[in-house]
């Protein structure tokens, strides 16, 4: 049987209007009786874009010549921005982004809770450059360039931008890219090096204050290894290995020394430990401003039990505990749970207790859940809270905090919760990762029977 044969795209620009933009922050306009994406293009503009790709429902295209400009149209920070996918909307002004953000957050919440009034939040803001502490930077030896690139995949690419700097990155990281590339050319294992995984903490806290965990594919020479240390030493970063599963991670150098980086949460007097591969949120500006409207929304008191699922290292939990009676973190991971502990241990903080469970399983019988939570606070991946919701609804906690990474699964849960006699109370974005168009958000849900 043959194949049929793609049909070749036309390689005349079309002119295009653009209406609005999609979820993913590209321009949306229409040609022929179908949708087209623009990447880069604004709402407003008038564009002449380059077909890339035809598809039953909708085209794809490249922007080719912007005849209208929006004047929300800025010039990138960084000269990578049209290239490199590591940002989506540098060409868009921040606070127009925020309010593409919001809209998109209160259209999808709205409509889940069938046009119920709610307080919309100002958005959590913070710096729009140089925010991002963790990050996982490809490497990959490049033939005809004779070189190692390392940094953030192209757009709607595996290929890896050719890039020197990154404006998001934390400088402590971004100003290393040529050294990185450099080092890793000249190392005998120079194809065996896939990935990079950086973290960084607080800058003024002592000793090391960012980390390096080298991906390597195959067992390194003492000879690369030496050099691999000697670059960590010069810049004073610590330095990991990883042959393997997560598992294998190692800390290399120094020898001395936890295996630890650290963050603080002023507002509360709280120093937090973490391991350089631990989930921590990359925004710490955001972060911090996040933990705050979070207690604030809570109304806590020292009467007050609360439960905070998806608790990780403790991010959420000890502070809420500086406010409250008693407080149980629970979480999917017993090294997240015994990072948790010592977070508590360390800041000297005894009315908490933490549990490890999978929280897309029944909870019924779990230890943690014979107390009786007033306050519950939520903070799931992007799948969200929904396995878990049932249990909630059982415990009828008078307040619900929900921290929410993907609004598409916060509105389909703000309306199971709300179908559950609760109500919709506040909600709005935090601006975690701005020049993308990822949206984090807050919503408190109050129970109405009481």
């Amino acid at each position: 049987m043959r194949r049929r044969r793609r049909k070749n795209l036309p390689t005349t620009p079309i002119t295009l209007e653009i209406e609005k933009l999609s979820h993913e922050g590209r321009g949306i306009a229409h040609h022929e009786g179908k949708v087209v994406f623009v990447a880069e293009a604004l709402p407003g503009e008038i564009v002449d874009a380059v077909l890339t790709s035809r598809r039953e429902s909708y085209d794809e295209a490249s922007l080719s010549t912007i005849k209208t400009s929006s004047p929300d149209r800025i010039t990138p920070a960084c000269e990578f921005a049209s290239i490199c996918g590591g940002c989506s909307l540098q060409h868009f002004d921040p606070q127009a982004q925020l309010q593409f953000k919001q809209a998109m957050l209160f259209e999808k919440l709205t409509h889940a809770v069938s046009d119920k009034e709610f307080e919309h939040l100002s958005p959590l803001t913070g710096p729009v450059l140089a925010y991002r502490r963790k990050a996982r930077l490809a490497v990959r030896y490049v033939h005809k360039k004779e070189q190692v690139l390392v940094g953030f995949r192209e757009k709607n690419s595996s290929f890896i931008t050719n890039m020197d700097s990154c404006q998001v990155l934390d400088p402590r990281i971004g100003k290393l890219l040529p050294a990185l590339s450099a080092l890793i050319g000249g190392l005998q294992g120079f194809r065996e090096i896939p990935q990079i995984e950086v973290a960084a903490g607080d800058p003024d806290m002592e000793g090391f204050t960012s980390a390096f965990n080298f991906r390597h594919l195959q067992p390194l020479s003492d000879e690369d290894l030496e050099k691999l240390q000697n670059f960590a030493k010069e810049h004073a970063i610590a330095l990991y290995l990883q042959s393997g599963g997560m598992e294998t991670v190692c800390k290399s150098y120094p020898e001395e020394g936890e295996d630890r980086l650290y963050y603080r949460l002023p507002d509360f007097d709280l120093t937090m430990a973490f391991h350089p591969t631990d989930f921590t949120q990359v925004n710490a500006e955001i972060n911090r401003q996040m933990i705050a409207r979070a207690v604030s929304l809570l109304e806590l008191t020292k009467e007050d039990v609360v439960l905070d699922l998806f608790c990780g290292l403790g991010n959420f939990t000890l502070p809420l505990a500086r406010h409250c009676g008693h407080i149980t973190g629970v979480e999917g991971a017993q090294t997240m749970v015994d990072r948790a502990y010592a977070n508590a241990q360390a800041n000297g903080i005894e009315n908490v207790e933490f549990y490890s469970a999978d929280l897309t399983q029944p909870m019924k019988g779990a230890p943690w859940m014979k107390s009786g939570f007033s306050k519950i606070v939520l903070d799931p991946p992007r799948s969200g809270a929904f396995e878990v919701l049932p249990e909630i609804i059982g415990i009828r906690p008078e307040r619900i905090v929900y921290i929410s990474c993907n609004p598409a699964t916060l509105a389909r849960d703000a309306a199971y919760l709300v179908e559950h006699g609760y109500s919709l109370s506040d909600a709005g974005v935090m601006d975690m990762f701005p020049q993308t168009a990822h949206v984090e958000a807050m919503a408190l849900f109050v129970d109405q029977e009481k």
